[in-house]
């Protein structure tokens, strides 16, 4: 197992291209000068909205065109820091570009109020009237829908400049575990060290040698056990504000407050952590399955990832991109080409596993001159795969939806997000699993499924009940801990292996620690499992060749925010007030834990 490259000596068609933004960090520096000092342009519409309809249009038209530089900023400036964590001029920049952003933020923020006090009968009148305006519609009528949260313009410009400060507690853990992290080395059976990173703890994970495996997980956790009381401390921080802006906008919970952001009723929610608990026993089900097909007497945690095939299926990053392509076949020959091209020629994926490089993976999302970017350590294996399948799908769904809406309709909420994302690794799969019957081959496909269905459908509604508990003590006024924190995660997760595991109570239950992105976006996991639920769904619609599949699907995507995503997934052919694709994607499942219980018994 390689060490990590120092990010200097990464292979240049293995990085991002950072040139296509900006082409050196001096023009991203002007950039920025410029753009904080054009943020006067939009003030100046302060007061002046409901004079007349040429006005609006105006002020939308300025503020539309300084959110596309910010993107731009802000892309540039993450994936700087993000391939990099140790790089201190790149963290200066990150730094910088999110203060520009709240700054737009609190310049802009008397919009929505001067808005309101127009009045929705003289703007629906407006929109009716000019066809300028008509495309505004729908976040009139989103405004209007949030009226009753939306604050004074002095109110919203101090919630906006709040935006930059509230984000130092997810930007303490990320630089904690990304950049000052130092984990004692893994060990094999052999005794020989292997050096541990961000970057390489996942590969570990997946490694035959057991001895490989426990010491990367132990390591790993005990680096974040080391600093619990920090972690806990920020983590306490981010939720205290989540509560904040609840009671600052006047929501009942925090739940409902993060929700109707996007108009996802509660019930979703509440629907997916009840069909979860109710399925339960089919995990438990496969720890077993997958204790008796390696061959232990007791699973342990660091056992989830163990292969459970004969030989790994070696996937070279081209032989990837080819097979995702295959799988994604149906959308059509221009998806697949911009899809190829972007991963081949353009340099979308920044993809070694470099020293320094942050945990995960993301796909920032682009603007109308802007392609997108994804980030990820690649591995060269069906997992790794996976993973950037799934970063393509938030990519190609950002590059659609910012070609066909404004960019007022670009930040769609999560849960129709992460269906793009999954809905990449259905397609993916059902093609791998039909074109290629060989056992080790199938165990390898399965053993990807199985490892996306543990994050999305088993360690994300997890976190989930976790978010929700430890928001609802915030709001109660109780007390958050370190130990407290560990023994709910702990006691979580011991419902979810069913005695089945071994769980090691302080390193099962820092889990929380060591998710520094995820639990610093409020109610972020669930919406995975929101959409895989949804992707499943809607891949069947293209597996089965029902009519206009693919060209509903192709509306969803570009579709962005302009209509609310629950009434989205209707148009798109699934229903997800409902617990029907919650529970057909759980019956998914248990058909892939019976294929493998099946191929992996004999």
């Amino acid at each position: 197992m390689p060490t990590s490259l120092p990010r200097n000596k990464v292979k240049k068609n293995e990085t991002w291209n950072s040139e296509s933004v900006f082409a050196t960090p001096e023009a991203f520096e002007s950039e920025l000068k410029n753009f904080v000092e054009s943020l006067p342009t939009i003030k100046k519409f302060q007061g002046h909205l409901g004079e007349k309809p040429d006005n609006l249009i105006e002020a939308m038209s300025v503020l539309e065109k300084l959110q596309a530089r910010a993107n731009k900023i802000r892309v540039y400036a993450n994936m700087s820091h993000s391939v990099n964590t140790a790089d201190q001029n790149a963290a200066a920049m990150n730094g910088k570009a999110v203060s520009a952003l709240a700054q737009l933020r609190a310049a802009a923020s008397f919009i929505d109020p001067e808005l309101l006090s127009i009045g929705k009968e003289k703007l629906q009148k407006w929109i009716n009237d000019d066809p300028r305006l008509k495309l505004y519609a729908h976040y009139v009528d989103d405004l209007f829908r949030k009226q009753a949260h939306v604050r004074s313009a002095e109110v919203e410009e101090i919630l906006g400049m709040l935006q930059d400060p509230f984000r130092g507690a997810a930007g303490t853990a990320g630089m904690l575990a990304n950049a000052d992290f130092k984990f004692k080395p893994a060990r094999d059976s052999k005794g020989k060290q292997i050096e541990l990173t961000q970057s390489t703890h996942d590969r570990m994970m997946g490694s035959p040698d057991r001895k490989t495996r426990q010491t990367a997980w132990e390591n790993y956790r005990d680096k974040y056990l080391e600093y619990k009381n920090t972690l806990a401390s920020n983590l306490g921080t981010s939720i205290k504000q989540n509560v904040f802006n609840m009671r600052a906008r006047k929501f009942e919970s925090s739940l409902e407050s993060t929700l109707y952001d996007h108009n996802i009723p509660v019930e979703v929610f509440h629907n997916l952590i009840d069909a979860f608990k109710k399925h339960l026993p089919l995990w438990h089900r496969y720890w077993e399955i997958r204790r008796k097909a390696l061959g232990v007497k007791v699973l342990q945690p660091y056992d989830v990832w163990a292969p459970l095939s004969k030989k790994k299926v070696a996937v070279p990053f081209e032989q990837a991109v080819d097979w995702i392509c295959d799988g994604l076949a149906p959308m059509g020959s221009d998806y697949v080409r911009l899809m190829r091209k972007g991963c081949l020629e353009d340099r979308w994926v920044d993809r070694s596993p470099n020293a320094g490089k942050r945990q995960g993976a993301f796909s920032n999302r682009s603007t109308p001159d802007m392609h997108p970017f994804i980030l990820m350590s690649y591995n060269d294996n069906v997992g790794s795969m996976s993973t950037l399948a799934h970063e393509l799908g938030h990519s190609m769904h950002g590059y659609l939806s910012c070609r066909a809406q404004p960019i007022i309709y670009t930040q769609y909420s999560s849960v129709v997000a992460e269906t793009a994302s999954n809905f990449h690794q259905v397609m993916t799969r059902a093609h791998l699993l039909d074109n290629n019957k060989d056992k080790n081959f199938q165990i390898n496909v399965l053993e990807e499924a199985m490892g996306n269905f543990h994050r999305y459908f088993f360690i994300m509604p997890t976190l989930a009940r976790f978010e929700l508990e430890t928001h609802q003590r915030i709001e109660k006024g109780q007390a958050l801990t370190a130990d407290s924190m560990i023994e709910l995660m702990a006691d979580l997760f011991s419902e979810g292996y069913g005695g089945k595991m071994n769980v090691d109570r302080q390193r099962v239950g820092i889990t929380w620690g060591t998710f520094t992105t995820h639990m610093y976006i409020d109610y972020y996991s669930f919406q995975y499992s929101i959409g895989i639920s949804a992707a499943h769904a809607l891949g069947k619609r293209l597996l089965d060749h029902q009519p206009n599949a693919v060209e509903d699907y192709l509306n969803f995507l570009k579709a962005g925010s302009s209509v609310y995503g629950i009434e989205l997934f209707k148009q798109a052919g699934v229903d997800m007030t409902t617990t029907k694709p919650i529970e057909d994607t759980f019956a998914i499942l248990e058909g892939y834990v019976d294929r493998l219980e099946k191929l992996t018994s004999h």
